[in-house]
Formats: structure tokens, sequence, C-alpha cells
């Protein structure tokens, strides 16, 4: 998701095809969407410090407005979108190597109700090499937008019509084989929406059931036999497979309790996620995806015994699963196989950030802005716990061997003084943003 943050989470990871593996390890040259390529929030970096102070960053921007969505990054170009209480969102390129604003582009929405963990600037963009997408919604329109990545000027919008829910707006899309996947699952009329990335055409729509408001970003899971599946996971599905190509619904298992606002990830033929209410997660699965092509029914392996996430999604590394607790920063470092708990410490601090692994490092942020960092091992270690100077609810993004975090009010980079970074287009004077 993006992030909508007061309740939710997901997770996953497991035994590896050796295509997911190929997905999974492989450096990627950005981070597009979401937590990064198919919602892994993994990277190999090992140029991340370990602990840094204000003087440390490569540069800092103040935004204009506040928000919760995280930043993507391709080809030198940072994006993140920030929101004013006026309703006015904003969606700025930034050049990642000096943090100069390349282009921003402004939409004004109608002021509604909002969660008051929410906020008008809680979706996250995704971007490919020529496009960034991004989703903004009202009571009575719910947008997904196409503009150039050189300049920011509109390719297309698509319309989705009334979005209905109780704490208002804040999915994400993603990008995959020239799609731009628009999960849409409210209280109102539901669906997953499949629009062709160049036009903005509607390729096809899945409708989906209703049971509260859903959050995940969904991701993708490519099995050796048969169609690319997008999962995606709510209160009314559980978790569910779509066939990529033509909306079909391949399989669901209806088996979660609550609400869903994190976000599945597949590492090898097994899915993690999960669901919960009142700000605690209440329940955790690993599913086996089903597979019309092999015959394979879908099935749960195992629940996760609490405490559980319910905002922050784990992230693995290897066959350990490392699930973040929002409340108390409880930690998990679990046997993706089996589920077994190899450990379980608290690192106290309350999370609406998910974890991130860099090398064999974890990172997370508290809602009070405490970075905190663990060894992604199979014995606990932490390894720093540092202020970062305000709070956030977004997750960091890594992409050419620098960390970019974003937190209520400030875009930053952190990483080597002297990183490769590639150099973006010129795209015009550079801008500044009003303070």
């Amino acid at each position: 998701m993006s992030r909508i943050v007061f309740t939710f989470a997901v997770a996953a990871i497991a035994t590896f095809s050796i295509g997911a593996l190929a997905e999974q390890t492989a450096e990627p040259s950005g981070w597009n969407r979401f937590r990064g390529p198919n919602g892994q929030g993994q990277s190999e970096a090992d140029s991340i410090p370990i602990q840094w102070t204000e003087k440390d960053y490569r540069w800092k921007i103040q935004l204009p407005g506040v928000g919760h969505s995280s930043p993507v990054v391709l080809g030198g170009r940072v994006l993140i979108t920030a929101a004013r209480e006026d309703g006015s969102l904003t969606l700025l390129c930034v050049d990642a190597r000096q943090g100069n604003i390349l282009w921003q582009k402004s939409r004004s929405l109608d002021l509604h109700h909002l969660h008051p963990y929410n906020s008008y600037a809680s979706s996250t963009p995704a971007v490919d090499a020529e496009r960034v997408y991004w989703c903004y919604a009202q009571p009575k329109r719910y947008v997904v937008e196409a503009l150039r990545l050189d300049d920011g000027q509109t390719v297309w919008q698509a319309d989705l019509g009334a979005f209905e829910s109780e704490h208002g707006f804040g999915a994400s899309p993603i990008v995959a084989d020239g799609l731009v996947i628009t999960p849409n699952e409210q209280d109102g009329q539901s669906s997953i929406v499949a629009l062709e990335a160049q036009s903005g055409r509607v390729r096809w729509r899945c409708p989906r059931r209703t049971e509260k408001t859903a959050y995940a970003t969904p991701c993708l899971y490519r099995p050796a036999e048969g169609p690319a599946q997008v999962i995606v996971v709510s209160w009314a599905h559980g978790p569910s497979g779509i066939d990529l190509e033509t909306g079909k619904p391949l399989w669901e298992l209806p088996v979660l309790k609550y609400r869903v606002v994190g976000s599945p990830v597949v590492v090898g033929d097994i899915v993690f996620c999960a669901c919960g209410v009142g700000g605690v997660g209440k329940q955790m699965i690993a599913v086996r995806p089903g597979n019309p092509a092999t015959g394979a029914k879908a099935e749960v392996l195992y629940e996760v015994p609490l405490p559980v996430p319910y905002v922050c999604t784990p992230v693995a590394r290897g066959e350990m699963l490392f699930a973040w607790v929002d409340k108390g920063g409880v930690v998990a470092c679990l046997e993706t196989r089996t589920g077994k708990i190899l450990w379980r410490e608290k690192v106290g601090g309350d999370y609406f950030s998910s974890p991130i692994r860099a090398g064999n490092r974890l990172y997370n942020i508290s809602r009070d802005g405490q970075m905190a960092v663990l060894a992604a091992e199979k014995e606990f270690k932490l390894l720093a716990k540092f202020p970062l100077g305000e709070g956030t609810h977004a997750t960091p993004a890594i992409a050419d061997g620098v960390m970019y975090l974003r937190t209520l009010g400030h875009l930053m980079a952190v990483g080597p003084p002297k990183a490769d970074l590639p150099t973006p287009p010129a795209t015009g004077p550079s801008q500044s943003i009003p303070q």
C-alpha cells in the first residue's frame, strides 16, 4: 500500500523456485513501486550505513505538505507525493543526485473525512522507464493518472468512479507487463482494474466482493507452469490469485477474519498475508497459491502464532522471514518453510513503516522517527537505534546504493558520498519548493 496507516498488515516468504529466487536476489536498478521490485522490500546494497546524523545526508528537502506515501526511484529520479490540509495534492520528481526538484504537479481534492492516521497523500506512485502512475481519490471520483517521467506532462487519466470508505483512500498501483494494476477494494462497488500503461484503456476489470475497504498493494506470482498471477488480499476474498493477462479469478481462500491493509509478499511458492482490528494484528497465514494449470489447489500451510504484524509488512532473507509487530516493536524471525520461530525480541516503539532489508541488515522507522537497525540473521542483534528528527508512516526506498527516506514533511537521501548515481536528462531549470 502505499500507506494508509492505522490498521492491518501482511507479509511473506518461503521456499524458492529458480525463477522466484532470481527475481528476489537480482539487484534492481530502481525501486519502482511500494516496497520496491515486486513488493519484496529487499536490496543487496552493502553501502547503507548502520547509523548516521543530520550532517551525513547527501541532501534533505522540505516537502510542500505532509503525507504517508513512500518514495519510488528510477533512472536518477525520486518520485514522492505530499498534501496540504486544504486538499492540495502534489507529486514531485526529484533529482536523486542533488535533491533538486525537476518538476511537480498538483491536483485539488474535495475535503473529506480521513482516519486520524491517514492523509491525502497516502498512496505510493509506481514508475516505469517512460511514465509515473499515481492515484488519488475523493468520495465522488477515483483517478489513476499517467505523467511523462521526463517532464511531468499528463499522458492519460482514468476515472474509476466513486470511492466509499470510512477511513479514506490509500491504495497503491503497480506496473507489470505493460499494465497498471489498480486495487479498488472499497466499501462501495469493488474491483481490481488493469489499465494499459501506454493509453490508460481498461484491459480488464475483475469484480470483487466487499467486506471493509482493503489497502493491500498487489504483487505477482509467476509459477513455472501457467499464467502469471496478480496476488491480492482482502477480508472478503482472503488471499487470491488473478490471471495477469485476462483478469480471470484463478483461486481464493476466504479465511481471513478481519480487515486487511498490509501487502502480500511472494517468495518461491508461498504467500504470507495478515489482517487485524483495533490497531492489533489478529491473524497471519502462510498459503500455497492455487494453480489451475497444474490442478494444484490453494491451501493454508500454517498460521503464525501471535503477536503478528498489523500494518508492517514483513521482509525476508533467504528462508528467514522477519515480522515486525506494529505496537511495541516486537520482531520475530521465522523459518519460512515451517513457521518455526527462530527468535522473538522487543525492539520498542510503535510502527506504521514496513521493514526493508539492505544486505544483511534490517531497517525500520517508528512513528516518532526512531530508526532501528537489526541484523538479518538467525540470532537477534540490535545494531543501532537513533532519531531522525521527525516521525513517519512511510517505508524507505533503496536504489543505486542510496537509501531515500520520507518523514512526515521531508525527503532525504543517505549513502556513500561518492555513489555513482545516474543523472536524469535535463528538463529545464530545477525548481525549489516554497517553504
